[in-house]
């Protein structure tokens, strides 16, 4: 297989052996070197990236010009910023490149240290993997209403463990395209096709079906789980979504109290009224509601306090690195605390280290999901690993 390319814009000298030494150590890759922004713009017109590792403080086009160009460029590698700067100025840097549509997949703060570097170098071949090529003409209208009635495009539940006895508490439904050419497909590579067709509603039912299906065969061994579900928010715009949803749940025999809806950020309802009366009655209808995604977009503690949500859901990027970030545990100290005062489960996503995990068990944070505690995985994955760390079975 190809070395993974990276290109790194760095102005000293000594800081750029430096990295190239630390690479050298972790395997094999194609390096490149620019002084300053303008220089790793002229690098990407000649070619492709799979990372860009830029520094923040830089004479002429400093970082954050960079990334406003890179995101103007039309290149997509990955991007890692590194900087002396404060934590916050990295946390605001890479805030700006992703509301770009840039994809960052790390903040380092200087010096940079080995570990970081292998971190970037793990994601960027699991995203290699992963990014297996689906020509754009085959997501189609047609291509995605058959995948749903074929049965394609399936739930797949990732566990939320509880902070208390670690033992398996919910879970998270997450749709997975099963590809009769491509394998297994993660939501980004269909998704934006799903929303512009106007399909998120069928997607929904058939998520929900399938995880009151897996919640029954739970059931049969046991297992009383909960499951979340995200729902696009601009679906609340439907006034009677709440009644059909329930009558939806009864038909198949689910409990509401069973069942959790995410509220997602990918779109507001057209008026926030909307917003508010579509959450109130899906609670009255006995489902739980999530705040998801605290911390990032539209989410905020007026609507926090405002809301009748059951669960609050901390965004991952609250979450990564903040074992080694005293400002982002305090942060979370302080959201935890608000959480649990006003009643909520608190969830932290995107738990990845057990630097991490120790710090949230800490603050008392009360469940945890993320690639540390298991990936998602199949109905029946999912069963097997209740079978080891799932809740205690009812004599």
């Amino acid at each position: 297989m190809k070395p993974l390319s990276i290109l790194i814009v760095e102005d000293h000298s000594f800081q750029q052996l430096y990295l190239q030494n630390l690479f050298s150590e972790l395997g094999d890759f194609e390096l490149e070197f620019a002084q300053e922004g303008g220089a790793a713009l002229d690098c990407l017109k000649r070619r492709d990236f799979d990372l860009v590792l830029t520094d923040l403080l830089m004479p002429g086009m400093d970082g954050v010009q960079f990334i406003q160009g890179l995101a103007a460029s039309g290149s997509r590698p990955a991007l890692a910023i590194m900087s002396v700067a404060s934590r916050r100025m990295l946390t605001s840097a890479s805030l700006a490149a992703r509301n770009l549509g840039v994809t960052v997949i790390g903040l380092i703060s200087k010096p940079v240290k080995s570990g970081a570097l292998r971190n970037l170098t793990d994601q960027l071949g699991s995203r290699r993997q992963a990014t297996l090529p689906l020509p754009g003409p085959q997501i189609d209208h047609l291509a995605i209403l058959a995948a749903l009635d074929n049965g394609e495009l399936q739930a797949w539940f990732q566990p939320k463990k509880s902070l208390t006895d670690g033992r398996i508490a919910a879970a998270e439904a997450l749709v997975r395209w099963i590809h009769p050419e491509h394998g297994v497909l993660l939501p980004g590579m269909f998704l934006p096709a799903v929303k512009a067709f106007g399909l998120e509603e069928s997607l929904l039912w058939h998520i929900l079906e399938q995880a009151m299906k897996a919640q029954k065969l739970w059931n049969a061994q046991g297992y009383a789980i909960p499951v979340s579900i995200n729902l696009p928010t601009h679906l609340l715009n439907s006034p009677d979504l709440a009644d059909r949803i329930l009558q939806f749940v009864l038909k198949h025999h689910g409990v509401p109290a069973m069942i959790c809806f995410e509220l997602m950020e990918c779109s507001m309802p057209e008026d926030i009224s909307n917003f508010y009366a579509g959450a109130c009655r899906l609670r009255m209808k006995g489902f739980g509601l999530s705040q998801d995604d605290f911390g990032q977009g539209y989410s905020s503690y007026m609507n926090l306090v405002s809301t009748p949500f059951t669960e609050l859901k901390i965004d991952r990027a609250l979450v990564h690195g903040c074992s080694e970030n005293e400002e982002l545990a305090q942060a979370l100290t302080s959201i935890v605390a608000l959480g649990r005062q006003l009643g909520l489960t608190v969830v932290a996503e995107g738990v990845e280290t057990a630097q991490e995990l120790a710090l949230l068990r800490r603050i008392n944070c009360t469940q945890v999901q993320g690639f540390l505690i298991s990936h998602a995985v199949s109905s029946s994955e999912f069963q097997h690993l209740l079978t080891q760390d799932g809740p205690a079975v009812a004599d």
